[in-house]
């Protein structure tokens, strides 16, 4: 079935709205979340995303309600990915903790706009060149093999936000202290930027690098740029708060880089089944479909994405708790 037009633009509408409130909730009342209130809050937006799920369903028929629940979980995993950057982000700069949720909100902003015109390219791409397919499927093993490495991850990271602080200071005047979540300040007489137009420009940066990664790999669910950008906003949503409900616990969770691995070579192999499927390359089956590779269905993908974070973070969890026990086993002993 097809999304009705007054749907899309309705959930469109209510979408805005509450970004607008979140943004608003910030700015009037700007502080630190407590863990109850964090985690209400995530609550509240996955419980959003699972009625949008259900009302999509009964309009627009369930196939379409279980792309998006698929697209959504995909997205969601990336997202928490994202976070492990931002914490780095956060602990590079020295972001004091009460101006987090400000720098939390323009990064999620930044990359609802980069995601958006990545789906509207990726869909004309498409369209008109079915091909594209495999150069996706391609990218995302590459970026599977190197989720699977994290410690050069990392490190790029870290060289390509060095760069960028060194660039700027060369160009233009920076404050030594942040002046609340302003980007320009007065020091001594003299206008100039803050510490924040650094973070907001890495944070910008690092969005365009993770939108690159998971728009790719959405398309592999659903090429309906409607779903895809729904999927989009649900997952970067309580991306904010779950910033602050997961905190320290980020640093445990050191093997869900390979639960991350396997989601996205997953999607990349499945990605390159679908080209094979769609086939018009002159050169692969004499330009023919090839019809006996095998079409592997949303719902597995979405089995492959759920048991892949789940048992990643349980491995994790599992690891640091026999870590903390052996390190007071020693304490004792000595």
């Amino acid at each position: 079935m097809d999304i009705p037009v007054w749907f899309e633009i309705t959930s469109m509408v209510v979408m805005t709205i509450i970004l607008i409130a979140d943004l608003l909730l910030i700015k009037l009342r700007p502080h630190i979340p407590s863990t109850k209130e964090s985690t209400l809050w995530v609550a509240f937006y996955v419980g959003l995303a699972l009625l949008f799920a259900v009302l999509l369903g009964n309009v627009a028929g369930w196939r379409n309600a279980g792309d998006f629940i698929t697209g959504w979980a995909l997205e969601y995993s990336l997202s928490i990915d994202n976070l492990f950057v931002f914490v780095l982000i956060m602990a590079q700069f020295a972001v004091p903790r009460r101006l987090q949720q400000q720098v939390l909100m323009v990064g999620i902003i930044i990359a609802l706009v980069l995601r958006g015109a990545f789906i509207l390219i990726g869909v004309a791409v498409i369209e008109n060149f079915s091909p594209i397919f495999y150069v996706f499927g391609a990218f995302l093993i590459y970026t599977a093999i190197k989720q699977a490495m994290p410690d050069g991850e990392h490190d790029e990271e870290v060289q390509r936000e060095a760069f960028i602080v060194r660039v700027l200071r060369r160009r233009i005047d920076i404050s030594d202290g942040y002046d609340g979540a302003r980007v320009r300040t007065t020091v001594d007489g003299k206008r100039m930027w803050t510490p924040m137009i650094i973070v907001f420009i890495t944070i910008g940066v690092t969005d365009l690098t993770f939108a690159i990664d998971s728009i790719p790999a959405i398309f592999d669910i659903t090429t309906n740029p409607f779903l895809v950008f729904a999927a989009n906003i649900f997952a970067l949503m309580g991306l904010r708060q779950l910033y602050f409900l997961l905190g320290d616990l980020l640093d445990r969770l050191r093997y869900l880089h390979y639960g991350i691995a396997v989601i996205l070579g997953f999607i990349g192999v499945k990605l390159i089944l679908h080209a094979l499927h769609v086939n018009e390359l002159p050169f692969i089956n004499g330009g023919h479909h090839v019809e006996w590779v095998p079409d592997i269905d949303n719902m597995v993908s979405l089995g492959v994405i759920l048991a892949s974070m789940a048992v990643a973070t349980i491995a994790s969890l599992v690891a640091s708790s026999r870590e903390k026990r052996a390190e007071k086993k020693a304490a004792i002993s000595e």
